[in-house]
């Protein structure tokens, strides 16, 4: 091919060195190239028509909704409203299927602004005491309470009720206020809604939310994991290990204590501890019918119909005795546990009554009194209570 036709060449007429490319629109070109409209892809899009850009379109929203506020409003038409959400539904979250308390479960979140959220309710910045339940008080006939006017609660010289229950640890003065207001508190049995109201803190008596309060700090409340082999006394003659052995760790060594009720020698588990004697004579007087619980070991196989048998009734050497409840918890080969309830307070009368049925006891552990439990207190160890299990505890004979 020739030098000219080389030139001439379509190919030739668009490459770089061609000094007539930006001259041929519209026309016949010098290179040979035929008017109209140029090829699309003949260079780097110099030679392309310029597109006028499309109007942009509106969102569709409609008043009626719109008018309820903006989160309200967004339609079908809303393409954010349509857009999948990356968050895991929470039936799909690991542990959604478990039951509240167990290891691996989901937490629940707290809930504020109401009444009885832990914010507001009473000692719930403690550890201890969260899981109680409601305040059970024993049952007893009441009359008709009349209203009595605030001023026969009010005490000039004594301190506002608000600042006695936050010195007592009870929550925040502000939230104190609102339990006040909200009619949450009692003071002598009287519920009090005023603000101004003054009490004597070392006469009046004051619940929150059926939670006594016990403002007497010399007053104090533990809880003794008791091992086998240990007496249940302060002093043995024999030189046997007792209850003061385990007490000269503890900072109220002090104070003169109290064991409520007694354990045998051989039983291990829960023994309450206090210097309040009205307290450890309400909880052993048969009048109360505080619960306690224990954990039974005996031989198996245990046969059906004992566990009804100890629920009607035993007669023992001082006469008929039952448990309130019987349950059967684990069972192995040779072994079984038992959980058995009653508010007896005789001596020995777990044991007894799994004799008397034809199953001696192998192994007694005493785990709850009232509504106060060991959880897992390691064994040989003391606590004190916090002031929620007292408020419990306290309630649960009608202090």
């Amino acid at each position: 091919m020739t030098q000219a036709g080389r030139q001439g060449s379509p190919r030739n007429s668009s490459g770089r060195n061609n000094p007539q490319r930006n001259t041929s629109q519209g026309g016949k070109s010098a290179g040979g190239f035929r008017g109209g409209a140029p090829k699309r892809g003949g260079g780097f899009g110099i030679d392309r028509p310029q597109r006028a850009p499309k109007p942009r379109e509106e969102r569709f929203i409609d008043p009626d909704l719109a008018s309820d506020g903006p989160q309200q409003g967004r339609g079908a038409a809303d393409p954010k409203a349509a857009r999948p959400s990356s968050r895991k539904p929470a039936a799909r979250k690991p542990g959604a299927k478990k039951a509240p308390g167990t290891p691996g479960a989901l937490k629940p979140k707290p809930r504020t602004g109401v009444p009885g959220a832990a914010a507001s309710r009473a000692f719930g910045s403690e550890r201890f005491g969260q899981n109680l339940g409601p305040v059970r008080r024993p049952s007893r006939k009441k009359g008709p309470r009349g209203d009595v006017p605030q001023s026969e609660l009010h005490d000039a010289d004594g301190v506002r009720l608000q600042k006695v229950m936050a010195s007592a640890g009870v929550a925040s003065r502000r939230v104190c206020e609102e339990m006040i207001a909200e009619g949450r508190v009692e003071v002598d049995g009287q519920v009090v809604t005023e603000l101004g109201v003054r009490v004597d803190p070392k006469t009046s008596v004051i619940h929150v939310d059926g939670l006594r309060i016990q403002l007497d700090e010399n007053l104090v409340y533990m809880v003794f994991n008791k091992p086998k082999g240990v007496v249940s006394t302060m002093e043995d003659p024999e030189g046997r290990p007792c209850i003061s052995d385990f007490l000269k760790s503890n900072k109220n060594t002090g104070e003169r204590m109290f064991h409520v009720g007694r354990l045998d020698v051989a039983t291990e588990g829960l023994l309450l501890l206090t210097n309040d004697g009205e307290l450890a004579n309400r909880l052993t007087h048969p009048s109360y019918e505080v619960p306690k619980t224990y954990l039974v070991q005996v031989r198996g196989p245990f046969p059906q119909g004992i566990g009804a048998q100890l629920k009607e009734g035993v007669e023992l050497e001082d006469g008929f005795a039952s448990v309130d409840s019987f349950r059967l918890v684990d069972s192995t080969p040779g072994h079984v546990l038992i959980e058995v309830v009653l508010h007896s307070g005789k001596n020995r009368i777990v044991r007894r009554l799994f004799d008397a049925v034809g199953f001696p006891v192998l192994r007694l552990v005493r785990v709850k009194v009232g509504p106060i439990g060991l959880g897992d207190q390691r064994q040989g160890s003391i606590r004190n209570l916090g002031k929620q299990e007292v408020g419990h505890l306290l309630a649960s004979v009608g202090l």
